[in-house]
């Protein structure tokens, strides 16, 4: 059995966005026990991570250190048409990830206790972004 829905995901801009009870929701009305619960974000600006969900300073030190990894405005980027964060927006998707998957179990998906399914969104402006679920088992 399969199920899938569309999770519309509206950001603030640059930074992190937790999904754990939205896909947590997915995976209840889907009635799969056992199985997986596949997530991936429809966009090339925006990633997905499973992270530590207790000290929020572990999502602000990865967007530090991607900051300095990656910075807005680099004069190495030529794909400049959206601005100065755009191509950098895509370096940051491509080194990350757009899809995740995690084990379904008794109904529900089986995180470890410190874990949290988040959006990344890469651009500073805010944006819609469209999150696919689907959940596979019996």
């Amino acid at each position: 059995m399969w199920f899938q829905e569309t999770l519309i995901v509206r950001t603030a801009g640059r930074g992190t966005y937790d999904l754990s009870e939205q896909v947590a929701g997915v995976v209840i009305r889907s009635a799969v026990q056992t199985g997986l619960c596949h997530i991936f974000v429809q966009h090339t600006s925006a990633s997905l991570m499973l992270c530590e969900n207790a000290d929020p300073t572990v999502r602000r030190d990865l967007e530090a250190f991607l900051s300095r990894l990656i910075p807005d405005g680099d004069p190495v980027f030529r794909h400049t048409a959206e601005g100065p964060d755009d191509m950098p927006a895509h370096v940051r998707t491509v080194l990350t990830h757009s899809s995740l998957t995690v084990p379904v179990a008794g109904g529900s998906c089986s995180l470890g206790v410190w874990q949290g399914i988040y959006l990344w969104e890469h651009r500073r402006a805010p944006h819609q972004r469209c999150v696919s679920v689907t959940v596979n088992g019996e």
